[in-house]
């Protein structure tokens, strides 16, 4: 399967490693808490499904580029997967899922509001779905996939609007991972810091998408180059599941539908 962008990070590419774990660690956390009817909204290239697919009884995975769905109905023929722009989800069903999944999902969503309201409405009374998303406390620059990033308090504010209970975690890391990271701030800088105008934030997303993604690569590839070890050698392990959401990298938040 072919990285379509550098928003679709690849396990393939050695460059993209650290965010590969980085992902791949919410999934390892969910482990934890999944079981019985899953939901995975946005399933991408299958991280979900190897991960939580064999942990429980029936696996619905949801993304909108048909092609990597058509890849994983083959490799998994017992679970369903479904080509879907949302929300909303009018094809499923009110209560019908025990747990969701949805990570770094919402960021991309127009309505968050209706998304939440939509995972809600198909969970099962007493159900619960776990979201992630970037903090933006840790954000290198605009991100023009995203329509926005959260501090953990607006995202907080948010789902209780909708979900009868909210507990917030998040994703963190230990010193390699904060290493990479500082590494990669200050590679950012030096290329942002010829946008004399700020066109990152003034430009439309849709006029930045492309020049953001040759750098995003270049840079993957230049940190790679410099580092060498220290960016193959991060693993899902070095990344933490803290109770604090202020200091993730990622918020990891469990929302809790009544029984």
């Amino acid at each position: 399967m072919a990285t379509y962008t550098t928003e679709i990070t690849s396990d393939k590419l050695i460059s993209d490693n650290p965010i590969h774990q980085r992902l791949l660690k919410a999934y390892i956390v969910a482990k934890d808490y999944v079981f019985g009817d899953l939901l995975e909204i946005g399933c991408g290239e299958g991280r979900g499904v190897e991960v939580l697919g064999p942990l429980v009884s029936h696996y619905h995975g949801m993304d909108k580029i048909g092609d990597i769905l058509e890849i994983l109905k083959v490799k998994h023929p017992d679970f369903v997967f479904e080509q879907a722009v949302l929300p909303p989800m009018p094809g499923l069903k009110d209560n019908t899922f025990d747990v969701v999944v949805s990570f770094q999902v919402i960021e991309h969503i127009p309505d968050d509001l209706l998304y939440l309201q939509e995972i809600y409405r198909v969970l099962k009374p007493g159900g619960f779905a776990l979201i992630s998303t970037p903090n933006i406390r840790f954000s290198l620059s605009r991100n023009p996939w995203h329509i926005r990033e959260y501090t953990p308090d607006q995202l907080q504010e948010l789902c209780l609007k909708v979900f009868d209970k909210v507990e917030t975690k998040g994703i963190g890391g230990n010193e390699k991972v904060w290493e990479y990271h500082r590494a990669n701030k200050l590679s950012v800088e030096r290329i942002t810091k010829w946008d004399f105008l700020n066109l990152q934030y003034r430009l439309p997303a849709g006029l930045l998408k492309i020049p953001y993604e040759i750098l995003n690569r270049f840079n993957r590839n230049k940190l790679h180059e410099k580092q060498g070890k220290a960016v193959e050698e991060i693993f899902h392990a070095d990344y933490l599941f803290l109770d604090d959401p202020t200091e993730a990298l990622d918020l990891f938040y469990l929302l809790h539908k009544k029984a």
